[in-house]
């Protein structure tokens, strides 16, 4: 991927490209499901805190921890290795079945580079979408607090701020660059080296989903064993 580069002019474009079309056009998708899914986890540990004795402000805490360290780094993830992932195999496979990427070898061009590296890059800017994730996320407990009456605004801000570790936000960020790797390459990979025809190129994507989510989960658990433990 990295030897004998495109030069940069025609990069650029394909980078800018990538861009669009992985990391912006995943935002919308992204900001939907996490501030819902934010909402369900505060409905869910509220409903679940019985005792009076626990403080309300245990709704935001439980949140924060639960939308950092797990939700918005993984479980998005996850959805991004089915809209991404199937997308590059998909556009990178269907180049394998209609001989484009054999035309590019034939001129000279390094296909690998051109095709896999933007993607690498664009990928890079991953912890950008995933931050938002986390605000939304967040943003969107603090809705289903306030409507549904489970805590109020001060309980759930005090939640929020209570006890917070800033090597969370380094460990979550450090496991969405190693994911963001993940969703660039192995999808890339059953696109790049697939064979067959046009449903082959649907397989490939189904096959890519699943690998690229197996990797992830187990990636997910040995980061957290070695950064958390």
């Amino acid at each position: 991927m990295f030897r004998k580069p495109t030069k940069w002019s025609v990069m650029k474009q394909l980078i800018l490209k990538d861009i669009d079309d992985l990391v912006i056009g995943s935002i919308g998708i992204v900001a939907f499901i996490s501030f819902f899914v934010g909402g369900v986890v505060t409905i869910q540990t509220a409903l679940n805190m019985d005792n009076p004795l626990i403080p309300r402000s245990l709704v935001g805490f439980a949140t924060r921890q639960s939308v950092i360290l797990e939700f918005a780094p993984t479980f998005i993830s996850v959805i991004m290795a089915g809209k991404v992932g199937s997308f590059i195999t998909s556009s990178i496979g269907t180049m394998r079945v209609t001989e484009q990427i054999d035309a590019l070898e034939v001129m000279g061009i390094n296909s690998l580079n051109y095709l896999v590296f933007p993607k690498f890059i664009a990928l890079t800017l991953y912890p950008f979408v995933i931050s938002i994730a986390m605000f939304l996320g967040i943003v969107g407990g603090l809705a289903a607090c306030v409507f549904g009456g489970y805590a109020s605004i001060d309980d759930y801000i005090t939640g929020l701020q209570e006890d917070f570790i800033p090597f969370h936000l380094v460990y979550a960020f450090l496991k969405t660059l190693l994911f963001a790797f993940v969703l660039a390459t192995v999808p890339s990979y059953h696109g790049y080296y697939m064979k067959g025809g046009a449903l082959e190129v649907g397989k490939a994507s189904t096959t890519s989903f699943v690998w690229t989510s197996v990797v992830i989960i187990l990636l997910n658990y040995i980061l957290t064993q070695m950064l958390l433990s």
